[in-house]
């Protein structure tokens, strides 16, 4: 049985939220840290559709990524680089080279067929088609995600050393 009173039973183990100042001596917003953790996945969900559409609608890959890169500029804006760090699993610089080795692979791929460079070809899968530039948007979107993402953490960082 537990010794802990009846009435923190329920309570949370872990902190949802930091504190009301960080490491470095910010004001924390509690409003913008909830609606920044709210709002995160749906931009995110935003920019995945964004990439998709890119072939038949206006979007793609650099759109796409862009769209991400402003989520995590707003996850960094409600908390700092420790907020940044949370959402961030992957270091950005691999981030950056997995998109461009993506990109060029893809626009490469054309020429051991001997076709010129970024030849897109459209396949069918019942009703879905599969156009293999969306190859080449899903190498831009990395790509552009991974360069929001280290310049955030470089600049953002930097500016809140000088602080």
């Amino acid at each position: 049985m537990s010794r802990e009173p009846w009435w923190e039973w329920d309570a949370p183990r872990e902190r949802w939220l930091l504190t009301e100042q960080d490491c470095n001596g910010w004001p924390r917003s509690l409003l913008l840290e909830v609606c920044a953790r709210i709002v995160f996945p749906t931009v995110l969900v935003l920019s995945v559709y964004l990439l998709f559409a890119g072939h038949d609608n206006s979007g793609g890959g650099f759109t796409g990524g862009l769209v991400a890169g402003l989520a995590f500029v707003l996850r960094y804006l409600a908390g700092g680089k420790v907020e940044l760090t949370a959402v961030v699993r992957v270091r950005p610089p691999v981030v950056i080279g997995a998109g461009l080795s993506i990109a060029v692979i893809t626009a490469l791929v054309p020429t051991l067929f001997g076709l010129p460079v970024l030849t897109t070809d459209v396949w069918q899968f019942g009703p879905v088609k599969l156009a293999t530039s969306l190859f080449l948007d899903v190498g831009v979107y990395l790509l552009i995600v991974g360069v929001v993402v280290d310049l955030l953490g470089t600049l953002g960082v930097s500016l809140e050393e000088d602080r």
